[in-house]
C-alpha cells in the first residue's frame, strides 16, 4: 500500500488471528494509520483450527483446548482498537445484511485505517454465540445502532435510549438518548460503549460506527519524505 497508494487494500482476518498472533501487526497497523480496511470477524473460537478456544472466548467456555472451561479474560476488539488510537472503528453484525453494507460503504469512504469487527456465527464449533442479540425476533431490543448525528435509540418501536453521562452510560426514554458524535478527538465516549457490552442483558449491545477521525496516513506521511 505505501509502494502502490493508490491501491484500495482489504484485510480479512479473524478474532483468533487478529488478536493472537497477528496482534503485534493489527496494533501497529491501527496506530500508524495505514490507509488500508481491516474486517475482523469475531466468531469467539478458533474456526478453521477445529475449534480451540480463542482471545475472544467468554470465560467459561468449553472447547478442546479449554475442557473444563475457558480461564483466559476475553479480549474486547473495539476497545483494543481505540486504544491504539484507530481512526475509524466499527462494528456489525453477518446476518444484518444491510446494517453491514452501510458500515462497509462507510469504512471504504474513510482515508486511514478502518477497523470493522464483524459478529460471525461459527455453526460448527461456536454455533450461537450471538443468538441473544442477533436473530431477527431480539435484535431490534438487543442492539442499538450508532449513526453519527442521530440519538441513540432502539427497541421495535425505538421508544429506549442510551445516555452517556459521566463515562457511565444509563438506559432512558429515547427523548434524553444521547446524539452520537463519532468525530470527537477523544475515544472516551467510544470506549464507554464499547464496554457496555460487557454489562448485557441490562443493555443493549451497541454497533455501528463508534469512530471516525481524520488524521495523516502513513502511506501519505512517508511519500512525503
Amino acid at each position: 500500500k505505501t509502494a502502490h497508494p493508490q491501491l484500495s487494500v482489504w484485510i480479512a482476518t479473524g478474532d483468533g488471528d487478529g488478536l493472537s498472533i497477528g496482534g503485534n501487526h493489527l496494533a501497529h497497523i491501527l496506530r500508524r494509520n495505514v490507509d488500508i480496511k481491516i474486517l475482523l470477524f469475531n466468531n469467539q473460537i478458533y474456526g478453521l483450527t477445529k475449534g480451540q478456544y480463542s482471545p475472544t472466548s467468554p470465560v467459561g467456555l468449553k472447547t478442546k483446548s479449554s475442557p473444563m472451561g475457558a480461564i483466559d479474560r476475553p479480549f474486547n476488539p473495539l476497545a483494543f482498537a481505540l486504544g491504539c488510537n484507530a481512526t475509524f472503528v466499527a462494528r456489525t453484525i453477518d446476518t444484518h445484511q444491510k446494517h453491514m453494507q452501510g458500515v462497509l460503504e462507510a469504512a471504504a469512504q474513510h482515508k486511514g485505517t478502518a477497523f470493522v469487527e464483524i459478529y460471525q456465527n461459527c455453526n460448527i464449533f461456536n454455533d450461537g454465540a450471538f443468538d441473544d442479540i442477533a436473530v431477527r425476533d431480539v435484535r431490534d431490543d438487543r442492539t442499538v445502532d450508532l449513526k453519527p448525528g442521530q440519538p441513540l435509540v432502539y427497541g421495535k418501536n425505538l421508544d429506549k435510549g442510551i445516555k452517556i453521562d459521566s463515562m457511565e452510560t444509563k438506559v432512558v426514554s429515547a427523548a434524553e438518548a444521547t446524539t452520537w458524535n463519532a468525530a470527537t478527538k477523544s475515544g472516551g465516549p467510544a470506549y464507554v460503549l464499547a464496554e457496555m457490552d460487557l454489562e448485557k442483558p441490562e443493555k443493549p449491545v451497541p454497533i455501528g460506527i463508534f469512530r471516525s477521525v481524520e488524521a495523516p496516513t502513513y502511506d501519505e506521511e512517508i511519500n512525503r519524505q
